[in-house]
């Protein structure tokens, strides 16, 4: 047998793992192949090709892992008991980009599905190898390694104080700051899925250096970008005032207003939210959005959408009332409270109406003059049939309860009570009488008084 012959033997078998890991992966595309592939080994059989001498059945291999383990959770727990994971974060500090890539998507595709598989991702040493590709030339390597460590502190505390230890924070926000769009997103997001178990990540995130620079990305023509930028930011403000100051300190005012005119649903949700969570925390913070003219712009953001996405400006407008009567009463001047029972009445979610019953509920618990602007919009009557529909949920029922009662304590404009007199159950009767009692006692004193020659002055 000649040379030629021999070496031919050996492209003949290249050229067949070649063409059997590119089926693979084009197979493990398709859902109903799954179950097929599992059954046929083929978690063993890729293990074995990660270490092949030809760079491209590897990255193969690699991509074919990682399809499988993103379809389910079983798949994801058979790379870690095939003991994968240790391979490719070794591979991942010495392999190419392509290499890079793949690997850092299976990580990405285990570390998705729960804590436990995030866990062991950790526990094999792959966060520092990660964050090593977080500094590679390619912009690739970066997003894919970003994407997995997004995976993994999205869990829980702990996971993401580990990608803190690891050093990625710094490098993140490196990334937010590179040209390629794509990169600046899963940043974004990372940074988000970071801030948001406690405050004190969130400092970390802070003390970074991120919210000046997203911040500086509101207004990124990217909608995608946006909607990230904007959930960072929001993550950051909600656990206390101080780092509410800070973002407000990074003059988001009134540039995120803009966002809540944005033709994506997304973006707009998420610029509601971070304005309420700004909003929620003080009176003086809600003061200055309300200056900053947000109650207004997000009353109108409430009028141009449906949904969940109108959820977030509700709640901030509850929060904002909340706080004062001057802040109620800015609430009730910008047109609030008929764009609220707009929401009361038309959303078919009962927990999008439990929230505007409860935001109607703050701003017509302060005096006469709050109760009567909630009335007269005919509020109390759809609260009432909310409150008693057994259809409705039991926190709808319970927040339109408080609501009633709430308005009810403080309303004095009597056209507005008198349909309780025939349809309220007791429990709702009796705060009415009351309220009857000290419109019409006063008045019935003067009366008496008067008929008997003694004029009362009071």
């Amino acid at each position: 047998m000649s040379q030629r012959q021999v070496l031919q033997v050996f492209e003949q078998y290249q050229k067949a793992r070649t063409q059997f890991v590119q089926m693979v992966a084009e197979l493990a595309t398709r859902p109903q192949n799954i179950e097929t592939l599992q059954n046929a080994g083929v978690m063993s059989l890729l293990r074995t090709l990660l270490l092949d001498v030809v760079p491209t059945i590897q990255q193969t291999a690699a991509l074919a892992l990682g399809r499988l383990a993103n379809y389910n959770d079983d798949l994801a727990e058979a790379v870690v008991k095939c003991d994968i994971l240790p391979q490719l974060v070794y591979s991942l500090a010495e392999q190419n980009r392509f290499y890079k890539k793949a690997a850092a998507f299976v990580l990405r595709a285990v570390g998705k599905h729960s804590p436990q598989l995030a866990q062991a991702i950790v526990d094999c040493g792959a966060l520092d190898t990660l964050v090593i590709c977080l500094e590679d030339f390619d912009p690739g390597v970066k997003e894919a390694a970003a994407w997995a460590l997004r995976y993994i502190a999205r869990h829980n505390a702990e996971l993401s104080q580990a990608v803190v230890d690891a050093g990625a924070v710094p490098l993140l926000v490196l990334c937010i700051q590179e040209p390629e769009i794509a990169l600046k997103r899963i940043a974004a997001s990372a940074l988000s899925d970071i801030a948001k178990h406690s405050p004190e990540l969130a400092q970390t995130v802070v003390d970074a250096g991120a919210v000046a620079h997203l911040a500086q990305m509101i207004l990124n023509p990217d909608a995608k970008l946006k909607h990230q930028i904007l959930s960072a930011l929001s993550q950051v403000s909600k656990h206390s005032v101080d780092l509410a100051e800070m973002v407000v300190e990074a003059e988001i005012f009134p540039v995120v207003l803009t966002c809540l005119k944005d033709k994506d649903e997304y973006v707009k949700k998420n610029a509601s939210t971070l304005i309420r969570e700004i909003a929620k925390h003080t009176p003086e913070l809600s003061q200055l959005v309300v200056n900053a003219g947000g109650v207004a712009a997000v009353i109108d953001c409430i009028g141009s959408c449906k949904g969940n996405t109108r959820l977030p400006g509700i709640m901030m407008l509850g929060y904002v009332a909340a706080h004062s009567e001057n802040l109620a009463m800015a609430v009730i001047i910008s047109k609030g409270v008929p764009q609220l029972s707009v929401c009361l009445s038309e959303e078919p979610e009962d927990h999008i109406k439990a929230a505007a019953a409860w935001a109607l509920g703050q701003i017509g618990r302060h005096t006469p003059e709050h109760a009567r602007a909630v009335a007269v919009t005919n509020t109390l009557p759809v609260l009432l049939s909310l409150y008693m529909s057994t259809e409705s949920s039991e926190d709808l029922q319970v927040k339109s309860k408080k609501a009633i009662k709430n308005i009810l304590q403080k309303c004095t404009y009597l056209p507005a009570l008198e349909p309780f007199l025939y349809d309220a159950p007791p429990n709702i009767l009796k705060h009415v009488v009351g309220q009857f009692s000290k419109v019409l006692f006063p008045w019935i004193f003067r009366y008496t008084s008067a008929e008997g020659g003694q004029l009362s002055t009071t």
